[in-house]
C-alpha cells in the first residue's frame, strides 16, 4: 500500500513538472494525411503545420490581450477589430463574423477567498480554433497534454464544420472543469468560518470581515459562472455558420448547459446558507448582549438594595439621635428598629428592583 502511494505520488510531480516545463504557446493538428502533432514555439511558426492540417488548435498566451492579441489574431487570419470588441466586454462575450467567431469566456481562479476573473478568448474559423489569454491562465497548457489524444478520437468522415465544434466543446467543458474548482475552494474556506461561529469568543470584527469575504468571493464566482453560461446559450441551437447544427453533437453543447446550471444552483445554495450562517452570527451577538445587559441589570438590583440597606437604617438612625427622642427611646429598641427597617427596607427594594429591571423568564 506505501509503495503505491510513492508511486502515485512520483508520478503526479513527474506530471506537474512536465506541465510547468510546457511552453504555454502550441499548436495541436489533425493533418490531412492523418496523423495528429503537436508543436510548440512562436505562433508564427505554426502557419504551415495549420495549412497541412484538417483542423488545428492554436493556443497563445500573450501579455496584453488587446495589443499583443490582436497582432496574433491577425497573423493568423483573424480580423483585428473582433480582439477589441470581446475584450471591451466585462466577463464574456459573441461575436458572430459569419466567417469567423469571437468568443470571450471568464477563466476563474479561486486562492482562498480571493476570486480572479481573467479572460479567455477563442476564436474560429473553417478548420481552426485559436485560444488566446494571459499568463494567469494555465488550465489550456495542462490539457494540452491529452489534447493529441482527443483529436484522434474525432472521427474523419466527419463535415469540417462538426470536427472543429467537437474541438470547441472540449475546450469549453476543460475550462468549465477548472472553474467548478472554485466552489471547493470556498467552501473549504466556508468550513473553516463554520468553526468560529460556535466560539462566543472568537473576534467579531473579525469573523465578521471573512464573512464578507466569502460573501464577495461567492457572487463574483456566480457572475463568471453567468456569464459562461450565456456564451453556452448562444451556441446550442448551432445558428452560427460555424457552429455545427448537427443533434448529436448539439447535445454535448447541452450537457455544458446543464452542468453550469448545476453549479450555478450550488453556489446559490452555499449563499442561502452563508445568510443562514450571518443569522446565527447576528443571534449570537444578540444573546451576547442581552446577557450583558442581564448581568448589569443585576448589578443595579443589588447596588439599589445594599444603597437601601445603608440609607434607610441611616435615616431612622438620624432621627432616634435627636435630643428629645434619644431621651424617650431604649437602646433595645433602637436597635429592633434599625434592625428591622434594615432587613424590610432591603428585601422590598431587591423585589421592587427585580420586578423592574431584570426581564421576565422565558415560559
Amino acid at each position: 500500500m506505501k509503495h503505491n502511494h510513492e508511486t502515485e505520488s512520483k508520478i503526479e510531480t513527474s506530471l506537474n513538472q512536465s506541465t510547468n516545463n510546457a511552453s504555454p504557446t502550441f499548436c495541436v493538428a489533425m493533418l490531412k494525411n492523418g496523423s495528429t502533432v503537436k508543436i510548440e514555439g512562436k505562433a508564427e511558426e505554426f502557419l504551415q503545420t495549420i495549412k497541412e492540417s484538417d483542423f488545428a488548435w492554436v493556443n497563445v498566451q500573450v501579455d496584453d490581450l488587446k495589443e499583443n492579441g490582436s497582432k496574433v489574431a491577425s497573423m493568423l487570419g483573424f480580423t483585428p477589430s473582433i480582439i477589441h470588441e470581446l475584450v471591451s466586454q466585462r466577463f464574456s462575450g459573441y461575436d458572430d463574423h459569419t466567417t469567423e467567431i469571437g468568443l470571450m469566456l471568464p477563466a476563474v481562479r479561486v486562492t482562498k477567498l480571493d476570486v480572479e476573473i481573467n479572460k479567455l478568448i477563442i476564436l474560429m474559423k473553417n478548420n481552426l480554433i485559436v485560444t488566446i489569454h494571459g499568463e494567469h491562465v494555465t488550465r489550456l497548457v495542462k490539457f494540452a497534454r491529452y489534447a493529441v489524444t482527443s483529436f484522434k478520437k474525432v472521427p474523419k468522415n466527419l463535415d469540417d464544420v462538426d470536427k472543429i465544434s467537437l474541438v470547441l466543446i472540449r475546450i469549453l467543458d476543460e475550462n468549465n472543469e477548472r472553474n467548478f474548482d472554485g466552489i471547493r475552494a470556498i467552501q473549504e474556506q466556508g468550513e473553516e468560518i463554520s468553526k468560529y461561529l460556535i466560539q462566543p469568543t472568537f473576534p467579531r470584527q473579525e469573523l465578521g470581515n471573512d464573512i464578507y469575504k466569502m460573501k464577495h468571493a461567492l457572487i463574483s464566482y456566480l457572475e463568471a459562472l453567468w456569464a459562461s453560461l450565456d456564451v453556452v446559450h448562444y451556441l446550442r441551437y448551432g445558428d452560427a455558420e460555424l457552429i455545427t447544427d448537427d443533434p448529436i453533437i448539439l447535445q454535448k453543447v447541452g450537457m455544458l448547459s446543464t452542468d453550469l446550471t448545476r453549479q450555478i444552483s450550488i453556489s446559490e445554495q452555499m449563499s442561502t446558507v452563508l445568510a443562514s450562517g450571518l443569522e446565527v452570527l447576528q443571534s449570537i451577538y444578540n444573546n451576547q448582549l442581552q446577557m450583558l445587559n442581564n448581568r448589569l441589570a443585576l448589578i443595579v438590583v443589588w447596588l439599589t438594595v445594599l444603597g437601601t440597606v445603608v440609607l434607610v437604617p441611616n435615616t431612622i438612625a438620624t432621627i432616634l439621635s435627636i435630643g428629645h427622642i434619644s431621651d424617650k427611646v431604649t437602646l433595645t429598641t433602637v436597635v429592633v428598629i434599625l434592625v428591622t427597617s434594615t432587613l424590610v427596607s432591603a428585601i422590598l427594594a431587591y423585589l421592587y428592583g427585580k420586578k423592574l429591571l431584570l426581564p421576565p423568564k422565558l415560559s
